[in-house]
């Protein structure tokens, strides 16, 4: 058996000029994005086109920025007649795989998104919280570290020997004392606005629920969304909680390529960047993952999908 999946990136793959090799050359990708500039109310173009790096980096810019990028990017490959088995997202990328399969519309999920992002932002405003690296480590060794050191806690198993931790400064510092010492080849502290993906964003995660509350998902029209914080395919009914509790619970991206990529033989990294092609050459050597990153990956991921 063979299929082809989507995988779809999240905060930390922004990066300037993003985006403009798919809306100068595909008018879906232009209307795409013009759709959210009307969403939003500001000129998403030019701060993916030309930044500056500090604002596209910050939460509330980069998840709207990165969301509408990935959904543009993916209408240009359906279009030309890609099709998909399995959507799954890294955090934020959940959101451009549940508009791929068909669960929500763009326009709903963009406003969803804005508020996340928001909200997400607001939290490490109110209370300090950083993220940091675990490079070398088992996955099981830092978990024990982290409730070893306290107030940390871990926030994505990304890919064998690579786990991110997320808490307070404190916390993260007291872990990374402790990865040290149990080996680990390096701790690199992460640019981030707060403590993602952990009990420090139940704030965060009280207001997601009230946006989610009032849109409407949809049964899914291709594909199947499978959650890579739960391990599962959520049904509709559940993935409001699903993604409520996306927000301080890990990415288990390595398990998730495990138990969901099986009979997959090729990957599209739909959006900015190639980080989650280069998670999932680590998980599955095997599996072929092509990027959509700029027009010759986008072109390429094109012939490859059409192929299937």
């Amino acid at each position: 058996m063979s299929g082809t999946a989507l995988l779809f990136p999240g905060q930390g793959s922004q990066a300037v000029g993003m985006g403009r090799h798919a809306w100068e050359a595909f008018p879906i990708a232009l209307q795409t994005f013009q759709e959210a500039e009307d969403t939003l109310g500001w000129d998403l173009r030019a701060l993916c086109s030309d930044g500056p790096s500090e604002e596209l980096t910050r939460t509330d810019r980069a998840q709207p920025a990165i969301f509408t990028c990935s959904v543009a990017t993916w209408r240009v490959l359906e279009e030309r007649g890609v099709r998909f088995d399995v959507a799954m997202g890294h955090s934020l990328g959940e959101y451009s795989a549940l508009v791929a399969v068909g669960h929500l519309p763009f326009a709903d999920a963009l406003r969803v998104v804005e508020r996340r992002g928001k909200a997400m932002w607001a939290c490490g405003e109110r209370a300090a919280g950083t993220m940091a690296a675990v490079l070398g480590l088992d996955d099981e060794v830092v978990e024990r570290a982290c409730e070893e050191a306290g107030e940390v806690w871990p926030a994505n198993f990304n890919s064998p020997g690579q786990v991110v931790v997320s808490g307070s400064p404190a916390g993260v510092e007291r872990l990374a004392k402790l990865a040290v010492e149990r080996g680990a080849r390096k701790v690199m502290p992460l640019q981030v606005s707060g403590a993602f993906h952990s009990p420090l964003v139940a704030g965060a995660a009280e207001e997601l629920g009230q946006v989610l509350g009032d849109v409407r998902l949809l049964p899914a029209s291709q594909g199947k969304f499978f959650s890579t914080t739960e391990l599962r395919y959520p049904s509709v009914d559940d993935l409001r909680d699903v993604l409520v509790r996306q927000l301080t619970s890990p990415v288990r991206f390595t398990q998730s390529v495990q138990a969901a990529l099986t009979d997959i033989d090729l990957g599209i990294e739909v959006g900015p960047g190639n980080v989650l092609a280069g998670l999932v050459k680590r998980v599955r050597r095997d599996l072929p993952t092509v990027g959509t990153g700029d027009s010759n990956d986008l072109n390429t991921a094109i012939e490859k999908g059409l192929a299937r």
